[in-house]
C-alpha cells in the first residue's frame, strides 16, 4: 500500500469519503476527455480555415508542451497551498480554454486555447491525483494508484467518443462539444467548494514552483532500458491524436467524417483495460510485451496505407493501444519503484519530460513532412521510425531479462520477484514483492517532491 506523506490528512475510511474520491477521479477523467475532444473536429477546422497538417500538429503540440511546463512548475504546489485552491484555479482556466475553443476563429485562437488547456490540465492533474492518494482507504489498498493509472486513458477514450458522436449527431459540434465540457467543469467546481481539504497548508509555495528534474542512478538505468519503448508508444499516440483523422481520410476517403475520431478512440479504449490487466505483471515483461505489439501495429498501419483497408487501420490502432498501455504502465513502474519516496517527484518529472517530448516533437516533424512531401510519405516515415524504436526496445529488454536469468539475485528463492527493480532504500517498503500490489500512479507528477 502506498504510504501517505507527512503533513497530509489521515486516510478516510468512512462512507463520506466516497464522494470526494469519486469527484477527484471524475476531474481527472474530464480533464483528459477535454484533451482528446478536439481530435474529431480537426477535419472541420482544416476545411473551415484551410489549415495544413503542420498547423494541426502545432495546435496539438502546444497542448503537450504547455502541460509539461505546468507539471514541472506546479507539481508540488498543492502540497503547500492545498488541493482545493489549485483545482479550483485550474478548473477556472479550463473553462476559459473551452470558451476560447467554442469561439475560435482561426489558428491563433486554437493554439491559445490549447495552451490554456495544457496549463490547466497539468496543474489539476497533479493536485487531483495527490488528493486521491490522500483519500487512501485501508480497507481498499491501492485504489488511488489504480485510479490515477486508468483515469487518463479512460478520459481520452470518453472524450474522443463523446466528441465523435456530437460531430455525427449534435448541431454545431464545434460549439456543442465545448459547451458540454464547460457544464461538466462548472459542476465539478461547485461540488469541490463544499468538499473538505485533504492536506494542511505549509510554507514554501513559491519555491516549489521552480522547475526541477532529478533522476537517481537506478531510475536512470531503468529509463535507459525502457526509453526506446516509451518514445515509440508516446510518439504513436501523438500521431493518432493529431494526424489520425487526416490519415483515416487518406485510407478511407469515402468514409464518414467521424471515422477519424474513432481510430484514436480505439487506441485509448484498448489502452485503458491494458493498464488494469497488466498491473500485476512484472514491469519488464509488461514493457516487453507492449513493445512487441508496437511492431505489428506499425506494419498494419502501413498495410492499411497500401491496401486502403480501414479494417487494418483499426486493427493497428488496437495493437497500438495495447502497446501504449503495457509499455507506459510497465516502464513507469520500473522507473519510479526503484527510488525512495522523497525522489519520486523529480523522477516522475524526468519520465514525463521524455514522454511529452516524444508525443509532441515527432508529431510536429510529421506535420512538416506532410507539408513538404504529403501525408502518405510522412506516415511511412513515422511508422518506420516507430517500428525501429520498438525493435530496439524489444532487443534491449530481452537482453536485460536474459542477463537476470543468468545472474539471479541471492534472495531469488526466498522472495518472489514481481518487477525487474527492487527498492534498496530504507525509506520505503519494497512494494513490488507483494503480488497484489497495484501499479503505481502514472499521472501524479510531483506529489512527494520535497
Amino acid at each position: 500500500m502506498q504510504s501517505v506523506p507527512a503533513g497530509l490528512a489521515p486516510p478516510r475510511t468512512s462512507p463520506s469519503g466516497r464522494l470526494p474520491f469519486a469527484l477527484h477521479a471524475s476531474i481527472l477523467i474530464a480533464l483528459l476527455a477535454s484533451s482528446s475532444a478536439p481530435t474529431p473536429l480537426y477535419p472541420h477546422y482544416q476545411a473551415q480555415w484551410q489549415l495544413s497538417s503542420l498547423d494541426i500538429t502545432v495546435v496539438f503540440s502546444a497542448y503537450a508542451l504547455a502541460l509539461l511546463i505546468a507539471l514541472l512548475t506546479t507539481g508540488t504546489l498543492s502540497d503547500h497551498v492545498g488541493r482545493r485552491p489549485v483545482l479550483l484555479g485550474a478548473l477556472a482556466v479550463q473553462v476559459a480554454s473551452m470558451a476560447l475553443f467554442a469561439t475560435a476563429d482561426g489558428l491563433t485562437t486554437l493554439i491559445g486555447a490549447r495552451v490554456l488547456q495544457g496549463i490547466a490540465t497539468g496543474a489539476a492533474t497533479s493536485a487531483a491525483g495527490a488528493a486521491l492518494l490522500d483519500l487512501e482507504d485501508p480497507a481498499r489498498p491501492g485504489r488511488p494508484a489504480l485510479a490515477n493509472s486508468i483515469a487518463p486513458v479512460t478520459g481520452m477514450a470518453v472524450g474522443v467518443l463523446a466528441a465523435t458522436l456530437m460531430v455525427r449527431f449534435a448541431p454545431v459540434p464545434a460549439i456543442t462539444v465545448y459547451a458540454a465540457l464547460i457544464a461538466v467543469f462548472a459542476a465539478q467546481a461547485i461540488t469541490l467548494v463544499s468538499t473538505p481539504e485533504t492536506v494542511r497548508r505549509r510554507p514554501g509555495a513559491l519555491r516549489s514552483t521552480r522547475p526541477r528534474l532529478a533522476l537517481p542512478p537506478t531510475a536512470a538505468h531503468a529509463l535507459l532500458l525502457n526509453g526506446a519503448g516509451v518514445v515509440a508508444v508516446w510518439a504513436l499516440g501523438g500521431f493518432y491524436s493529431s494526424l489520425g483523422p487526416g490519415f483515416t481520410r487518406l485510407i478511407f476517403p469515402g468514409g464518414p467524417e467521424y471515422a477519424g475520431g474513432m481510430v484514436f478512440f480505439t487506441l485509448t479504449a484498448v489502452a485503458a483495460p491494458t493498464v488494469y490487466f497488466t498491473r500485476r505483471m512484472r514491469a519488464d515483461v509488461s514493457a516487453l510485451l507492449g513493445s512487441c505489439a508496437v511492431i505489428p501495429a506499425a506494419v498494419l498501419t502501413l498495410g492499411a496505407l497500401h491496401l486502403a483497408g480501414p479494417v487494418l487501420l483499426f486493427a493497428g490502432a488496437a495493437l497500438a493501444g495495447f502497446g501504449f498501455g503495457a509499455v507506459s504502465q510497465g516502464a513507469l513502474r520500473a522507473v519510479v519503484d526503484s527510488v525512495p519516496a522523497r525522489e519520486k517527484g523529480g523522477t516522475l518529472a524526468s519520465y514525463y519530460v521524455l514522454s511529452y517530448l516524444a508525443m509532441s516533437l515527432p508529431a510536429i516533424g510529421a506535420g512538416a513532412l506532410t507539408a513538404g512531401f504529403g501525408l502518405r510519405a510522412a506516415a511511412l516515415a513515422y511508422a518506420g521510425c516507430v517500428a525501429v524504436l520498438a525493435t530496439v526496445a524489444v532487443a534491449t529488454l530481452t537482453a536485460s531479462l536474459r542477463s537476470r536469468r543468468r545472474a539471479p539475485s541471492p534472495d531469488t528463492h526466498s522472495r518472489p520477484a514481481t518487477s525487474n527493480y527492487t527498492s534498496t532504500s530504507p525509506d520505503i517498503p519494497d512494494t513490488l514483492d507483494t503480488p497484489d500490489t497495484p501499479a503505481p500512479d502514472i499521472s501524479v507528477l510531483a506529489t512527494h517532491n520535497r
